[in-house]
């Protein structure tokens, strides 16, 4: 890993990434990609060490409360943030100014933060989002090598479920050839249903593939699935959006189990609730504002 003192850390949407790079080792991951510009080994953590500093700056300058979100291109609960703890810096910064979180993950090292997790859901709202892709454990351990079981988020899913905190699952992605069955499907949504979660967000039984994150993945189906890269190229070429064969009656058990268990199922309907700040805080934070 290395260090660097950022610039900010707050994107115009309230999002913010602590770390560059990734020591998770999934084999689809689309951070990869040669657009998002890494001038240095992707393993090669990049560490935004005045992110604590840079977040405490733009909290306080923020007129209204909002939800803050971490994890979109960085998972947060990387192996170092056991050392670093810059995660939880933040987390307690979060908890102090009185804003929201939600955080993306596939780790159950967010449990370390429950305390901080509960703290900011009484006094606003705090979700956390597990990313679920297949439910064969074997293959878990093959395709994410270096983070945490399904069965393990499963259970971190379970914990933060009895401590009363929210939960959104990315069901993503769906790998073609690999894991795009109904079995597979009916587990995940199996853990989903007993952990209740609020949401699951899928945007098609498939996954994307761009330049570097391709070449990655390819090299990882020679090695653990021999001749299954000849069996992409025939089927899908170079294409960006790689659905699978299975697409249409995948989506239709997705759709149907999730109505029956009245899980939001809509990528909209799950952004708006994660990006939603309670309303009792949102007029809160306003007389804050007209009383300074």
């Amino acid at each position: 890993m290395h260090y660097v003192n950022a610039k900010g850390i707050l994107s115009a949407k309230n999002g913010m990434n602590t770390y560059r790079g990734c020591s998770h080792g999934c084999i689809y991951c689309d951070t990869r990609s040669k657009c998002y510009g890494f001038t240095h080994d992707f393993e090669d953590i990049e560490v935004k060490q005045n992110a604590p500093e840079l977040l405490e700056r733009a909290l306080k300058s923020k007129r209204r409360r909002c939800m803050i979100g971490t994890g979109s291109m960085c998972d947060p609960y990387l192996h170092i943030e056991e050392e670093l703890k810059i995660t939880r810096k933040c987390l307690e910064l979060i908890d102090k100014y009185e804003f929201g979180a939600t955080l993306i993950t596939k780790s159950d090292r967010v449990l370390r933060d429950l305390d901080l997790l509960q703290s900011i859901n009484r006094k606003s709202k705090a979700v956390v989002q597990m990313t679920l892709t297949t439910y064969d454990e074997k293959l878990c351990r093959i395709i994410e090598p270096n983070v945490s079981t399904t069965r393990e988020r499963f259970e971190a899913l379970i914990r933060l479920k009895e401590a009363g905190i929210p939960t959104v699952v990315w069901l993503s992605p769906i790998l073609p050839f690999l894991n795009d069955t109904e079995e597979n499907l009916r587990g995940i949504l199996d853990y989903c249903i007993e952990a209740e979660v609020k949401g699951i967000i899928c945007f098609g039984m498939g996954l994307t593939l761009r330049e570097g994150d391709r070449e990655y993945y390819y090299q990882a189906l020679d090695r653990h699935f021999p001749g299954l890269k000849a069996r992409y190229i025939r089927t899908y070429g170079y294409s960006y959006n790689l659905l699978s064969p299975n697409h249409s009656m995948l989506m239709e058990v997705f759709n149907e189990v999730c109505s029956k268990h009245g899980i939001m199922n809509s990528p909209d309907e799950c952004f708006n609730y994660l990006n939603e700040y309670p309303e009792r805080y949102v007029q809160q934070s306003i007389f804050d504002c007209y009383g300074k």
